[in-house]
């Protein structure tokens, strides 16, 4: 089992480049993303319920929503992750309720981690496009889709018109992961950017 402290996940957390284009996604952008979550989104069984998750550590740490674990579980043994076919033990690194975020760490190994993003200080994904991927219906298979980030939820929060589920992976238009979904809203969902999470790994990483 992975029992790496969580600071060492914050090497795969740093500041990249600002958002290269301001303008809709492309084809191409959408097709990349699709790519990425296909590849590196897990499903995440805690003690309960269940939820996507994004791999973000090639070492197996998985970012999700808090919904499948609960701050009473932080340091046990207590989620599974799905996948490539396998479900695999995970310990249960973080779990804020207030940010609705967690991050758990399956088995060591090596993972297809996704590229990240953090918003440097006094940037913000307000008006910015996001690309998101629909999950499967009967009738539809899952897609990505463009929307532009709105900064009229309570910070640190943005809200995102894509009817996403708590746990999934918002990534700008370079295929960067720059948030994770919290919870639904009545018009799609809520998202919590990237560098909250840091914030949050390296105060739990603090004696």
């Amino acid at each position: 089992m992975s029992r790496l402290p969580p600071l060492l996940l914050l090497c795969c957390l740093v500041a990249l480049p600002s958002f290269a284009g301001e303008g809709r996604p492309s084809r191409a952008d959408l097709q990349r993303v699709m790519e990425l979550h296909a590849r590196s989104v897990v499903r995440v069984r805690g003690p309960k319920q269940s939820g996507p998750g994004i791999i973000v550590g090639t070492a197996g740490q998985v970012l999700t929503s808090v919904e499948p674990v609960g701050e009473a579980f932080v340091g046990l043994n207590a989620a599974t992750v799905e996948h490539d076919g396998k479900a695999l033990p995970a310990r249960v690194v973080l779990a804020n309720a207030a940010l609705k975020v967690a991050v758990v760490a399956a088995p060591d190994g090596t993972y297809p981690a996704v590229p990240v993003k953090l918003l440097k200080d006094g940037d913000s994904l307000d008006g910015k496009w996001v690309v998101g991927v629909l999950p499967a219906t009967k009738g539809q298979p899952a897609r990505p889709m463009a929307a532009q980030a709105s900064g009229n939820a309570p910070e640190p929060f943005y809200d995102v018109p894509l009817a996403l589920p708590p746990g999934s992976p918002v990534f700008d238009g370079d295929g960067r992961l720059v948030a994770v979904v919290v919870q639904r809203t009545r018009r799609g969902c809520r998202v919590l950017p990237l560098g909250e999470v840091k914030v949050q790994l390296a105060s739990a990483d603090a004696p």
